[in-house]
Order: C-alpha cells, then structure tokens, then sequence
C-alpha cells in the first residue's frame, strides 16, 4: 500500500490527513490549534494594533504542521515509509514579508514589534484605503486585467496589503526580499525552493497571462511602489506540480521519508474541488467555515460582475477557474453566540447537552420559514462578492421585542444562504451557468443549515464525505505531484467522494424564501451600493474615535 499526506492550514488550525492513494480512503486524521490563533488586538511583545488588522504567527504554522502529521501517522497506524507525497493548502491571501533565505521580517529582534513585518490573515482589511486607490488607479490607467476580478481589486490581497506597508513603514518595506503567500513560504521550508503557485498567485497576486501589472501602473499607483516587483518574481508552477523533494531536516521533524515528492502551494477552496469530484464546468463548489469560498471550473473566459477572479488553469489545467466568496459565515454565527446570546441561553444549551449552536438550531428551526419576521445583511467582516468591499457591516430588519435568541440566528443563517445565491445568479447571468452545486466545510454538521440553503438556492447539493476535504484535496494534489495519477481530474475520480444530491430542495420553503430573498436584495442595493453609503460613514467614525 502507499499512501500520500495533505495538511490543510486554516485561520486557527492546521489539520492533516493520511490518504491512501488507490482510492481516497482516510487512514488517519491529526489536528492541532495554532498557539496564538488569530492576532488581532495587540501583538505577541504587546504593541497594540488598530481596527481590521489580522496577523498569525509563522512558527504556529510550523508546530501546528509536525504535530497534526504525527497525530495523523499514529491514527493511520502504517509504516511512515509508505507515504509518498506531501501537499499543504492555505487561506489566501495570507501574504509575509521574508529575507532571501526564507527568514519572516517578524522573526528578527529589530522587527519583532513592527506589525508590518507581520503575516497579514487572509481578514486583514486594514488595507481597504489602498485597495480603494488600486481600483481608481486601474479604472482611470485602463488596466486590462482588471476586469478578470470583477472590476474590484479587494483589501484582502496581496497588492494591497503590500501597498499598506510601502505607505505606513518604509523600512520594513525596504527590507524585503520576497513578498510571499504563506503557502509557498511552507513549500520553501520543507524544499528549501521558493516557487509561486499559478493558483494563489493568479487570484490573489494579479498575475495574468503570466504577468505581473506594470512598472507604469504601480508608479502611477505610487511612485517608487514598482520595487514590489522584484519581490514577487520567480518562477511559477502549475497546479499539482512537483516544486521537489521533502528536506532531511523535515523529513526528521515530521517523521516521513527524506525525498519525498511536496506539490506546489495551493489555496484550500481550490483543492477541495478535486476531493469531492467538483473538475468539471458547471459545478459550483461552496466551501463553508469561518467565511465560504466559491470555485468552478468553465471552458470559456467571461467576466463576472465581482468575482474574486479567474484563472486560466487556477483550479485544473486546462479550464478557466473562477472564485467568488463571502467573508463571513461561520464567523457571523460564532460572533452572534459569543457576544449576543444571553447566559441563560447558554446554561439551557448546558443542561440539555447541546453545544450552543445545536440548541439555537433546534429552537429556531421548529418554525415556519418567515416565522421570526426578519431579514439580516450577511457583512460582518464586510462583502466579498459580489460587492467586494470591506467597509459594509451587519443590519438586521423587523426586531421586536418578542424577537428570541433563535430567531436572530436564523436569520443570520438565512443572510448567508441569500449571498451565496447572489453569486449563484451573477455567475449565471454572466454566461457562466451554475448546473449543479456541492459544498464542503464543517458547516456541514448543521443539517438545518444545508437544508435551507437548498431551499433558498433551490438547488439539490451534493457534500463532501470527508470531514477534511481541505486536506484530502491536498493529499490528491500530492499523488498526481508524486506520479501516482497523470492529473487532478483522473486522481480525483479514483480519490474524491461525495454524498450526491444530499439535500434538495423543498418548493413550499422555497417559495417563502423567494419573497425573503427579494426583501434582501433590497436592502443589499440600498445598504451595498450608491454614492451616500451608511456603513461607510460609521466605520470611519468608529476608526476616528479609536485613534
């Protein structure tokens, strides 16, 4: 038997899976939390930070990576020696500051209690300002690949972000040797080869058509900024490429085999494609955690009004992919039991032996759909697509005070089901038809949930089997980097499972959640778009009154 690993680093863990590479079949699962999880308010030393910043820690992604492998390899129970490939997926874009040797700036003494030098998180939106700018810049200069991004660069980005340190600390800026997603900074460590993956660099990093945007622009976005240029060189690989073999020193600290094959740096949206089998054009993919990453596959370009981009060979070589996504989701509902939900609600969840959010679920959901009178804008941590701008907030409409716990949570859940059907019908009107739908992520353990998107998508959806899809699409990745399959497509029918039409919609339900969904959009235009933007005005008097 041989086997492959796929480690799949999130916002607060880092999870792996042993693989067996004739069919998919999880031998072994490891996870470990990152020690300082997201780093929000103030750094590790104490130097506080301001609002929307959003940093991690590099070693945490190294600790996390040994000790999720190992767990992995004792749970799986097999001779180490039988793995023969390694692949690792990251949230993007997740973008550091690094030395010519792979140093992060932050790990210096002399950085140390510099934010700059710092990984920015994927929710880093502190960049907003200068995405704002590479937007106008791009729009007024006429650069051509912006509408390959729906028209809207975002402050999640690396662009952006980069362009946040050029502006706010120089010295760190000049210090730079490469300007690098997390995921290829992984790959180095374990290679000791700094190489850029098609993938996040394509979406994440304005790389198309194998370019980089010009000297030209990024001087009329700000002078002297053109210097980015050379920290984001080198060579890029496609999509499950072999970048080379596993380095003695962590071959030793993770207990694999010295030599074995490490595929190219991936996003984790993009390779849960290949394990629930979702390659071909027409399927849309919904990955559902903290926020949701929407991806698929088409034969042809086309432009989608706020898309997060597309790519030529982005997710499969060969095909067009295209991403979409919603900031929060998962997040949105962690939010709303950690700091609304009253004691008593929690205690009542205790006594019945229910985790919070099961009990929420299972009080809101004994209703009818419409029930609690309310409508919810899903944009606490801003809106991705298809608005692509951070600076929006959260609303929900028709509280009274007979308005209960459950019922704001649904509500909320309703919220992010109505914007993942904004994109489902913005792809659709652009010509990029959505035939069928599958989701993964561990939203999935909410039934309620899955069963009302169906119902406001009205749309059957097929879910991933495996509980780390994330991770078995990186451990695919890794056969085809390792010369087990020819590609991702013919891997992923031999490895990817998938529970087909596990939900499907009911037309009752559906109907109510139409007039609910044209509710919604009335508030997602007047809120969303316009010249005199409320949530704009109240985010910059929260940032001028925290200064």
């Amino acid at each position: 038997m041989t086997a492959v690993i796929g480690v799949d680093f999130g916002t607060l863990s880092a999870r792996a899976v042993v693989a067996r590479i004739e069919d998919g079949a999880e031998l072994g699962t490891g996870e470990r939390a990152y020690s300082h999880g997201v780093i929000q308010e103030e750094l590790p030393g104490g130097v506080p930070l301001g609002p929307e910043w959003a940093l991690e820690h590099p070693n945490d992604w190294l600790d996390a990576l040994r000790a999720a492998v190992h767990v992995a390899l004792a749970d799986a129970g097999i001779d180490p020696q039988e793995i023969i490939g390694l692949g690792i997926d990251t949230t993007a874009s997740t973008p550091l500051p690094i030395l010519a040797d792979g140093t992060p700036l932050c790990l210096l003494p002399e950085f140390a209690d510099r934010p700059h030098a710092w990984p920015k998180l994927w929710k880093h939106h502190a960049a907003q300002p200068q995405a704002d700018r590479i937007n106008e810049t791009a729009r007024t200069t006429g650069q051509p690949w912006l509408a390959r991004y729906g028209g809207l660069i975002s402050s999640e980005w690396q662009f952006a972000k980069a362009l946040q340190v050029f502006e706010e600390d120089r010295e760190v800026f000049d210090r730079i040797d490469h300007w690098v997603e997390c995921g290829d900074w992984l790959v180095q460590q374990l290679t000791g080869r700094l190489v850029r993956g098609v993938s996040v660099n394509g979406y994440k990093g304005i790389v198309q058509d194998g370019s980089l945007p010009s000297e030209e622009y990024l001087e009329a976005l700000a002078p002297g900024f053109s210097a980015i240029l050379p920290l984001l060189d080198g060579e890029r690989l496609p999509q499950a490429a072999r970048v080379g073999g596993l380095l003695p020193s962590f071959a030793e600290r993770l207990g694999l085999p010295e030599g074995i094959a490490v595929a190219v740096g991936n996003v984790d949206a993009h390779v849960t494609a290949a394990s629930v089998g979702s390659v071909d054009a027409g399927s849309m993919l919904a990955i559902m955690g903290t926020s949701t990453c929407h991806v698929m596959n088409g034969v042809e370009l086309a432009e989608v009004d706020g898309m997060c981009g597309v790519v030529d060979g982005g997710i499969v070589e060969g095909r067009w992919g295209y991403e979409a996504g919603q900031s929060g989701v998962g997040d949105i509902l962690a939010w709303y039991v950690d700091q609304q939900v009253p004691p008593r609600v929690h205690e009542a969840a205790n006594r019945a032996g229910m985790s919070i959010h099961e009990y929420l679920t299972e009080l809101a959901w004994q209703r009818p759909v419409g029930a609690h009178g309310l409508v919810a804008l899903d944009w606490h941590g801003g809106n991705r697509s298809v608005l692509v701008d951070t600076r929006l907030s959260g609303l929900l409409v028709g509280a009274t005070l007979a308005t209960k716990p459950e019922d704001v949570y649904r509500a909320l859940v309703e919220a992010t089901a109505f914007g993942a059907r904004v994109i489902v019908e913005t792809f659709n009107d652009a010509g990029v038809r959505v035939e069928r739908f599958f989701a993964a992520g561990g939203l999935l353990r909410n039934q309620q949930l899955m069963q009302t998107y169906a119902d406001v998508l009205r749309m059957p959806i097929t879910v991933a089997e495996s509980e780390q899809a994330p991770a078995l699409g990186s451990a695919i990745h890794a056969a085809v980097a390792a010369g087990a399959y020819p590609d991702i497509v013919a891997a992923a029918e031999a490895m990817g499972s998938a529970r087909v039409d596990a939900y499907v919609p009911n037309a009752t339900r559906a109907d109510v959640y139409d007039e609910m969904f044209a509710d919604y959009l009335l508030l997602h235009d007047r809120f969303g778009r316009g010249e005199d933007l409320l949530m704009h005005r109240l985010k910059a008097r929260r940032d001028g009154a925290l200064l």
